[in-house]
């Protein structure tokens, strides 16, 4: 039996991988924040016969308390990890500061991802084959970090935030390897394009309906995407990272996946979560 934590488990792609999971064997911890979802989550699995196996923890990811707070909740959960998987994220039309004054989608969606990706290197390593799914943007609409405002303070957008999160994703991926030289974990970044999810609820009710719309006559189920993230887990890449949009590899090349600004990143980060308040 193999045993998963999922970030983002009680809703979309984390909570259909989850019933995948549960439904062939596995153990899993869903990480999610509303208690609603989460009793849902065990009830589903205690449908499916598999209550013993499913936990659910209910994590602030978008405070540093909140993420610290989850890796110990996991941990004392699970002495090992076969795969972390890092789904949590929420379209903000608005600008929204956390407890910690950092923007709410840098925090949930890039720093949570950093810090839970740290804490739980160590249960992921004691697993034969040990993975950690990403599922960001890689390869997908365009997108810049604003290294002089990572905050938004000036120029906020529910797209320009949640794009800034996907290539902060990328640089995390690429800078895997030269955070854990030899580490047995695979990093896989895994964009599943377009999929039908509760993202658009937050729009306004016109792009909402649009959106909704669309996303029944282009987009794929949440357990199609569940479906691909779930074959990543069983057979990861043999690189230490990789990335994916859907079924086509993404060469991690190019600015999106620059060396020297994954390293940036990774000083800006360290300098965070030391002082959440510094001006960055």
């Amino acid at each position: 039996m193999r045993t998963y934590a999922i970030t983002g488990g009680t809703d979309g792609i984390g909570r259909a991988l989850g019933r995948l999971l549960l439904g062939r064997g596995d153990r899993v911890i869903a990480l999610g924040s509303g208690a609603a979802k989460g009793a849902a989550f065990l009830a589903e699995a205690a449908d499916l016969d598999a209550g013993a196996r499913a936990h659910f923890v209910q994590a602030d990811l978008s405070t540093l308390a909140g993420m610290r707070r989850a890796v110990e909740r996991v941990a004392g959960l699970a002495g090992a990890l076969d795969g972390a998987v890092f789904g949590a994220q929420r379209f903000q039309t608005t600008r929204v500061e956390t407890a910690d004054g950092l923007e709410f989608t840098f925090a949930l969606a890039y720093l949570s991802r950093a810090v839970l990706g740290e804490g739980l290197l160590p249960l992921l390593e004691r697993a034969e084959r040990p993975v950690i799914a990403n599922l960001a943007g890689p390869g997908g609409l365009p997108g810049t970090v604003a290294w002089d405002d990572l905050q938004l303070r000036r120029r906020y957008s529910g797209r320009r935030a949640a794009m800034q999160g996907s290539r902060c994703n990328d640089l995390l991926g690429a800078d895997f390897p030269a955070r854990h030289p030899g580490a047995r974990t695979r990093y896989v970044l895994y964009n599943p394009g377009f999929v039908r999810t509760a993202m658009a609820d937050p729009l306004p009710l016109p792009a909402r309906a649009a959106t909704k719309a669309l996303a029944l006559l282009l987009a794929q189920p949440a357990a199609a995407a569940a479906a691909r993230v779930r074959e990543l887990l069983d057979s990861p890449p043999p690189e230490p990272a990789a990335a994916f949009f859907r079924r086509r590899p993404v060469p991690m090349t190019g600015p999106d996946f620059d060396p020297a600004a994954a390293a940036r990143l990774r000083e800006v980060t360290d300098t965070l979560l030391a002082d959440p308040r510094r001006r960055v």
